[in-house]
């Protein structure tokens, strides 16, 4: 056994030693150069081309199109991609000097058979990698420009767009084509491989579809100090691909483990919409799956438009969850929706302690409301609030009046005594700049400022 782990070690090791430093700079760069510091890369979609595993992708500020414009990159390859350099990398801070996707919709037509902008798919491999360690750091996705709007429909006053389209229909006055309706992030839900998985620091802002929607087959996935802003349907998910053994329907074995270990830490989730614009289902900030022990800490949770924390995917014993620290506010149905058979219960911050003991809750501690609306002036993009707590829901005791003044009345909004429909709207596009000013805004909970 000694031999075995030393020769493990061994080769570990010089798997390290080989891995390379692969430098991309959309300004300096030509895709004829070395690859180094000094002769950059000028296209992520190179480097990914040139690259082996273990291999780390450093990307200088730009906006980086995809081979032939096509809005997607496929990685195939056990790498990392570490944004917000210099174009002459000579600092890093990625929210002054970024590294975005942020596609245009005259390029959808170009956008080829990836699923996500970063689609990670290993199954075409013939052996799926083992103990991968990928990082993705510093790197912000907007589908804002890529996305077809209305015209004049759910337009409140003052947006530059109406309401978010979903394909075929799209503006045809102003767009050549529908929405691209595509995720931010997809891992393909055949991949086998094991390992770690990390994004940190990243934004993901106007997604058509899921903005993370990743599976993985064992191992653990990490996000932490993230913004997730303006997303359709779910804002973070992860699923597990590996089997569950199983003594019977929704029970598993004496002794089974998740596969999957995801922490999400220190994010801030907001505005994530539902399916379709009649409100009616989806619109879930963060949920948990099916083979999946997820530890959902300190993050900020709200305004999103069905719940914050979905935990119904799936038997609870099937799967666990730490939920400890959070802010929650004004989600509009539930701050977590979870199944308690034979029902779906919706419960608000408040309530959380009678979760304590449910299948697959590990802990549920130390959660709270938003108590101090100010963290957020000059960070919350006011007019999109405004039309957000103001628009017209299919029911209309969704939000608590006296929390929507609070955040009104920091922002200096005119007060409400209850919620009166002034206005539709759908998944309008929000402001990245707005979406980044989102990190700091609260000490020690949600996405902090990046270092």
């Amino acid at each position: 056994m000694k031999k075995l782990m030393a020769l493990t070690a061994a080769a570990l090791a010089a798997a390290a030693a080989q891995a390379a430093d692969i430098y991309v700079s959309l300004e300096t760069g030509k895709n004829k150069n070395d690859g180094t510091k000094e002769a950059p890369l000028k296209n992520l979609w190179k480097a990914l081309e040139n690259a082996k595993d273990g291999d780390t992708i450093h990307l200088a500020e730009g906006i980086y199109p995809g081979k032939m414009k096509q809005n997607w990159f496929l990685i195939d390859k056990a790498v990392s991609i570490i944004g917000g350099y210099s174009k002459d990398f000579a600092e890093r801070n990625p929210l002054e000097h970024k590294t975005m996707f942020q596609a245009l919709n005259e390029n959808n037509d170009k956008k080829g058979t990836g699923l996500g902008v970063f689609t990670i798919d290993f199954t075409k491999l013939p052996k799926h990698p083992d103990g991968v360690d990928m990082k993705f750091d510093g790197l912000i996705f907007d589908e804002g420009f890529a996305n077809s709007y209305h015209e004049t429909k759910g337009k409140p006053e003052g947006f530059d767009t109406g309401m978010w389209l979903e394909g075929p229909a799209w503006n045809k006055t102003k767009d050549k084509f529908p929405s691209a309706n595509r995720y931010l992030v997809y891992s393909a839900t055949a991949n086998r491989a094991t390992g770690k998985l990390s994004f940190k620091n990243c934004a993901f802002v106007n997604s058509g579809n899921i903005a993370f929607n990743v599976t993985w087959y064992e191992g653990e996935v990490v996000v932490e100090n993230c913004v997730f802003c303006n997303n359709r349907m779910i804002g973070a998910n992860v699923l597990c691909s590996k089997a569950i053994p199983q003594d019977g329907p929704n029970k598993p074995k004496a002794g089974w483990k998740p596969a999957v270990k995801w922490e999400f830490k220190n994010n801030t989730v907001l505005y994530t919409w539902s399916r379709l614009n009649d409100l009616a289902d989806m619109g879930f900030g963060v949920r948990n799956n099916t083979g999946v022990e997820a530890e959902i800490k300190d993050n900020i949770i709200g305004l999103n438009v069905l719940t914050g924390y979905d935990n119904t995917k799936g038997a609870g014993a099937m799967k666990k969850q730490s939920i400890d620290g959070n802010v929650f506010f004004l989600n509009r149905e539930s701050d977590i929706q979870m199944t308690i058979s034979p029902s779906i219960a919706k419960v608000r911050v408040d309530d959380f302690e009678d979760l304590e003991g449910t299948d697959g809750i590990e802990s549920i501690e130390d959660n709270e409301d938003l108590k101090d609306p100010s963290v957020f002036k000059g960070r919350l993009n006011a007019q999109y609030l405004n039309a957000f707590l103001s628009m017209k829901y299919s029911e209309s005791t969704k939000l608590d009046e006296g929390k929507c003044n609070g955040l009104r009345s920091m922002l200096g909004l005119p007060l409400q005594g209850t919620i009166t429909t002034q206005c539709d709207m759908f998944c309008n596009r929000y402001p990245l700049e707005d979406a980044l000013k989102l990190f700091g805004a609260m000490e020690g909970k949600g996405a902090q400022a990046i270092k």
